[in-house]
This record gives C-alpha cells, structure tokens and sequence, in this order.
C-alpha cells in the first residue's frame, strides 16, 4: 500500500548477469544497497518547524486534498501547500519544513503529521508561520532503535557496480530497493457521512497508500505492527486512545463504512469499527500479500499487488475481492498488469497507477471482465497514486511530478495542469 518516507525492501539475488568477460573472466555486477540511516531524538525533536514561500517539488510522496488545498508531501523533509482554488493554475503557496515526514491529514486548520517516530499537530492558519502545538514522541515503531537509543529513521540507496572474478559471483550482501508509494473517494464519504462538500471540508482525503486515516471523528494510524487510535475531537490535544497489535509489514489502510481494511505483507485485514474506540478485527485474506494499496466499494475490494516489494510477490495483478461477508472474504478474479500501484473508483470507473505505464481507466461494471473493458490510457506520464474527487477531476502524482485531469468524460482523459519535478 504508501515513497515516504516508509521503505520496502527485500534481500535480493544479483541484478545483472555477467556482461563482459576477458581473459582472466571478470563481470560486472550491479545492485541497489541500503544503507541504514540512524537518528537520535534530539536531532529532529529540536529542530524548529518553519515555512518557505516555495520550492521545487524534487522527491514527491504522497498527496492529501484538502478543502480546495493540496499537500504534497516531500519525501522526509516536509509538505507543499497548493492551493487549488484554480485547477488549472495551483500555485503553491508555502512549503513547510517537518523532518521525517511522510504522511499527513488536516482537520480544520490543524495538520497532523508524523515526523520520524513521532506524531505532531502544527497550526497552519497563516501557513507563513506554522506552529507547532502537540508531539507525541514514539508513536511509532517502524524501523526500529540502535543500541544508544538512537532510531533507524530510514535507508539510503546507492547504486553499486563493480567488476568480479567469475569465480566470485556469490551475491554479497547487497539489498534490493524499490521507493515506497504512496483518497473525496466514495469511501471517504461513506465512512464520515455528510453530503460530499461538507465532508470535504471537514476532513480532506488520502492517497490509497496513506498509514492514517480518519473516520467517525477519530484518527487511525499504522505502523509496520500495530493499528492505532487517537482522539483528535479536542485538538491541538491530541491522545492516543488504543492500540491493536496486528502482525509485521503493515502498510496502509482505507476506511469504508464502520470497517477499515489495511494493507501489509501478510494479506489484507479487515477490521469492524462500530465502536471506533476499539476497533475489532474480523478476518484477513491472505490471497492477497497486499502492500499496496486496498480499495473498497460496495461489496468489492480492489488489491493491487506488484513485484520489487516486502510481499515477496513476484506477480504484478489487480486481484477482485468479494467481502459481502466480512469474516470469510473471498478471491473474485485475479487480472495480469503492468506494475499497479495506487487506485481509485469514482462511478462505475477504476482509475489505476501504473508506474511508467502511466494511468489506465476500466470500466468496473461487470467484474468479470475487467481486463476487457479498458476505457482510456495515459502514457507518458510515471504514476503511483490517484485521488478522484465528485467535481470530475483526478489528482495524480508519479516520480515525474504532480498531475491535475478532468474526468468529466472518463473514456477520454484531459490533462488540465502539472507541477514537474526538478532535481538537483
């Protein structure tokens, strides 16, 4: 399920075959090693949080809609603040600085964000000046601790090539790295009721790789272990009301209705929220080694599985799951892709990242045949997470920049404006 941020990764044999020999037999080898990152508390807690008018989108993660507003998130270093008043012209009106961050929500004009392993809520009436009004130090656990305390924050990549003896090629250590990814949906409506505009308005929508969500005024939130909740009816005070010790390699989580269906390495679990305080799991279907992204409507999940991940899946698929009952759901249809990523179904159409095959729109109708009911494909663009919101527009972000589309036909996409990326 979120490029973060959060790291997939997985021990990996050697990428490339031996190319050239010579005499004495030498290849070459390429690979992606990680190395581990550690941070001590006092090296982010102590930094101040502040704004910038702008700067250049250069490593975008995941993205939030928010009353006319877009966060954009800048993978560990903070979040863009766009505002969308025009879809056509988004300007972004100010970047705010938050060390560690990768996934954020907004209620009212409080941002609640993590920061490495903790949780903050930043005032951001007057985005120039953000203040910071609550921490929750180590909410999470998602990487883990070195022996002086200090936190595994995250990995850096670098790429290796070096030249071999051929009688050398056992693989030595190096570690496969793929980026992590990154919803108003339906969903997000069904799950906080109101009309569409005042559901906007209230609570904003995640990217389908989002680790928070809120539903029924309470924020839920995962790590790589536990599903977590926090009262969020009386902020800034912010308190952390239960947490639900799930398994290992937990991603994302969507809520729908009063149940919330999260993500991970294991499969995707199915959690009834009746009571939001103690949220009380159901079951887990375990077809699906879903850490990408689970989409609900109606009586169908949508999962979308894709090789380079923790899942240990070497397939890349978009499998149909029907959960009318919630406590044995069951496989529908399991359909060939290209690399999917994040999701999105507004009407009867499924809008689905494919990494650099772009974006691709099948109409839903009948289950059965979705492969053969592909209405639309954008290429040209690298997409990993999609947004569709009720006034016919679709929000998309890829490594090449941010995205705005009408939709109002959706058999015929229309690119209405881009934010590119730009790297040093």
């Amino acid at each position: 399920m979120k490029r973060n941020t959060l790291i997939f990764f997985m021990l990996t044999m050697v990428l490339a075959l031996p190319s050239c020999f010579k005499d004495d037999c030498e290849a070459t080898r390429r690979f992606v090693r990680l190395d581990p990152i550690f941070l001590h508390g006092s090296e982010f807690r102590t930094k101040t949080i502040t704004s910038s008018s702008s700067r250049a989108l250069e490593n975008p993660g995941k993205i939030y809609f928010y009353n006319n507003y877009i966060l954009i998130n800048e993978l560990r270093e903070g979040i863009h603040l766009v505002n969308n008043s025009d879809p056509a012209n988004p300007a972004v009106e100010a970047f705010i600085e938050i060390p560690g961050n990768v996934d954020m929500v907004m209620k009212g004009n409080k941002l609640i964000v993590d920061s490495y392993v903790d949780m903050l809520v930043i005032d951001i009436s007057n985005p120039a000046q953000p203040v910071l009004e609550t921490r929750l130090e180590e909410v999470y656990n998602l990487q883990g601790k070195r022996g002086d305390g200090a936190y595994l924050a995250y990995y850096q990549s670098s790429n290796i090539e070096e030249e071999i003896p051929c009688d050398n090629l056992n693989f030595n250590g190096g570690i496969f790295w793929r980026g992590d990814d990154i919803f108003v949906d339906a969903a997000v409506l069904e799950s906080n009721g109101g009309s569409a505009d005042q559901v906007l308005a209230d609570f904003g929508v995640a990217g389908s790789l989002s680790r928070f969500a809120l539903a029924k005024g309470y924020l839920y939130a995962v790590d790589q272990s536990y599903l977590k909740v926090f009262d969020i009816q009386s902020l800034p005070m912010l308190d952390e009301l239960n947490s639900n010790y799930i398994g290992w390699d937990i991603e994302t989580i969507f809520p729908y209705q009063d149940k919330l269906f999260i993500g991970s390495g294991t499969g995707m679990f199915i959690f009834d929220n009746s009571n939001p305080v103690e949220p009380v799991m159901l079951s887990v279907f375990q077809h699906a080694r879903a850490c990408d992204p689970v989409y609900v409507k109606g009586n169908l999940a949508y999962v979308t599985l894709r090789d380079g991940t923790t899942c240990e899946n070497f397939n890349n698929q978009l499998d149909v799951v029907d959960v009318t009952n919630l406590s044995a759901p069951h496989l529908i249809e399991t359909y060939p892709m290209h690399n999917p990523h994040g999701l999105s179904i507004k009407d009867r159409y499924l809008y689905l990242c494919e990494g650099d095959e772009g974006l691709k729109v099948f109409d839903v109708t009948d289950v059965n045949k979705i492969d053969k009911n592909q209405v639309d494909h954008l290429k040209g663009y690298h997409a990993f997470d999609v947004i569709t919101l009720p006034n016919d527009y679709a929000l998309m972000i890829g490594d090449d920049g941010f995205y705005q589309f009408d939709i109002s036909n959706p058999e015929k996409i229309k690119e209405v404006s881009k934010i590119p990326v730009t790297r040093k």
